[in-house]
Parts: C-alpha cells; sequence; structure tokens
C-alpha cells in the first residue's frame, strides 16, 4: 500500500477518534453545571436503567394531559446525548407550564460498555425512528391523547421526521419543533471531505467501516447523503398536516452552515434576528431562556407571547438560563 494511502488511513482513524469526542463532549459539557438530572416518577421502560435516568418533570406515565395542553410533548435528544443531559432544562420547565413530557434515549450502542451505554443517537436514524414509534404508542396509549408534540435537538431535529414521514407518524404528530436541524445536512469536521477524499483513493469502504464502528448516523448528517435524498424527496422534508417550527442560531459550530435548518413552509426562526445578545451555540440552544420561549409559542401559539430577549453567553449552563 502506498503512502498515500497510510495518510489516508491515518487521516480516517484519527477523524474517527476527533469526532466521537467532540461529539460526546460538548453535551455534558454544558449540563453538568447547575440543575443536576434528576429521575422522573416513570416505572422503568425497556432499556432504561441507572445509566439512563429521566429529566425532572419527564416521564410521569400518570399524567393526565389537560385542555390547556392536550397534547403531550416528546423530547427527543440530539446525537451523542441522552434524555437526562439534553432536557436538564427545558423538561422541567414544560412541566411547570402544566404540559405532560415525555423523553428517551434512543440510538444506543447495545455492545458499548458503561458509561457509554449513556450515549444515544449512534444507532442508524431509521433505526431510531422505530425507536421513536414505539415510544410515541406507549405515551398515546398511556396517556389516552390523539397526537403527540415533538421538540427535538440536533438529531433529535432530523430523525423524528423519518418517524413521521415513513413510518406513519404524520397521524400521531400535530406539532414539530426542531431546534438546530440540518435538513440539508452539515460538513462539520470535514467529515463530507474525508469521505469524498477516501472514495478517490478507493477507502470508501475503510472510511464507512471506520465511522460506521463508532456512529452509524453520522454520515447520514453529511451534505448529499441518502438520508437526506430521501428526506428531502418529493418536494421536501415538509409533511402536510404537521405544524412545523425550526430554531436555529446563526452561531451553531456543528451545522454548518446554519441555514441547513431552514424549512421551506415551516415558521423558520433564526435566534438573533429576534435578540442579538443571544449568542447561543449549537448545545446551548437547548439551555437558552429565549428558545424556550419560542418553544412554548409554537407548542401553544393561541397564548404566544412576546419573546422577551435576554443576554445568553454561548455556553449557558442549565444555571444561568432561567426564564
Amino acid at each position: 500500500m502506498d503512502r498515500r494511502r497510510w495518510g489516508a488511513i491515518a487521516a480516517i482513524a484519527l477523524a474517527t477518534v476527533v469526532v466521537g469526542s467532540a461529539l460526546v463532549t460538548p453535551v455534558a459539557r454544558a449540563a453538568t453545571p447547575g440543575t443536576a438530572p434528576a429521575a422522573g416518577s416513570a416505572p422503568a421502560l425497556p432499556g432504561q436503567d441507572l445509566l439512563d435516568p429521566s429529566p425532572a418533570g419527564s416521564n410521569d406515565w400518570g399524567c393526565e394531559p389537560g385542555a390547556d395542553h392536550p397534547n403531550p410533548v416528546v423530547l427527543v435528544h440530539g446525537l451523542s446525548a441522552n434524555q437526562a443531559n439534553n432536557w436538564a432544562y427545558i423538561a422541567p420547565q414544560l412541566k411547570q407550564r402544566g404540559y405532560c413530557v415525555f423523553s428517551l434515549t434512543y440510538g444506543r450502542n447495545p455492545l458499548a460498555p458503561p458509561p457509554l451505554t449513556q450515549v444515544g443517537g449512534l444507532a442508524p436514524m431509521e433505526a431510531s425512528a422505530a425507536e421513536l414509534s414505539d415510544f410515541v404508542d406507549r405515551v398515546l396509549d398511556e396517556t389516552g391523547a390523539e397526537k403527540v408534540d415533538i421538540v427535538g435537538h440536533s438529531e433529535g431535529s432530523l430523525m423524528p421526521n423519518h418517524y413521521v414521514k415513513f413510518l406513519g407518524g404524520a397521524e400521531h404528530v400535530d406539532r414539530y419543533v426542531g431546534m438546530i436541524p440540518l435538513w440539508d445536512g452539515t460538513s462539520t469536521a470535514g467529515l463530507a471531505l474525508l469521505n469524498r477524499t477516501g472514495e478517490q483513493l478507493g477507502l470508501g469502504p475503510a472510511i464507512g467501516l471506520a465511522l460506521d464502528l463508532l456512529c452509524a448516523s453520522c454520515r447520514q448528517f453529511l451534505r448529499g447523503s441518502d438520508f437526506l435524498a430521501e428526506m428531502n424527496s418529493g418536494g421536501g422534508p415538509r409533511v402536510d398536516g404537521v405544524d412545523y417550527t425550526m430554531i436555529l442560531t446563526r452561531y451553531d459550530e456543528l451545522v454548518v452552515p446554519y441555514t441547513s435548518g431552514l424549512m421551506d413552509g415551516a415558521d423558520n426562526i433564526v435566534l438573533q434576528e429576534g435578540c442579538p445578545t443571544d449568542l447561543a451555540e449549537h448545545v446551548a440552544v437547548a439551555f437558552d431562556p429565549v428558545t424556550l420561549q419560542h418553544i412554548t409559542n409554537a407548542l401553544d401559539p393561541d397564548h404566544a407571547q412576546p419573546v422577551r430577549c435576554l443576554p445568553v453567553g454561548p455556553d449557558a449552563p442549565p444555571a444561568t438560563a432561567s426564564s
């Protein structure tokens, strides 16, 4: 094997390690300060254990949706996160506002040893969408509701639409709020370039194996992936009958460009257009009081309130993200 191929293989290995570290670290960093995730009052779900606690305010299976908020809210975390750290701020805030809130950790690697069992979103998104479908079915059965509202972050703003568009979810989803979506993909961390370079060198299968062993969903986020092509087929990702709201930040360092999150026919919100002092980046959006106001307005547009602009740092922890 020539030197060029050896160099490419070394780059693949390095990129895999670096991407893995980058994906797992940010959410944990943002979720550590302030209010710690707490176990909910739910009975154990399949695959749920002490390493997968519910965030405070979530998974109360005795919750009965009221007339003000008839749809349970299902929270769907992002890549390399889990339900506890991604929703440590938003879950209790929605619960306090009278919503029945539910969350899950999906897409875990069954072969991973603890504590890597806490890392979700790594499975192919088609498989994760099937997990979500089963979870929504249980939420509807337990609560007696006719439909749910989905609030997702990062991968959780993209993957659920596979459920909606291809697995019959449109019948069960009323409102769909996506934080930091990426309908047109991303080139984050040079993965797209690495993928193309490897294919030119005849190393496409090696790159695929290296990435898929770590994160089977990662290549699906790349601009031009088969997953995104299917998602955008038929005129775009939007499904009739579902009310979409997309929330973007100009300071997104992982979805590049951030405009990849725009969806035709949705209510597209760029945080800084209404609040220039909101500097939240990709992870911090899930701990952002300005974002929370947009979420509650999207879930209950009949009682929408003017969004109050607040100064938000790029790495806002839950302790500083109060409303």
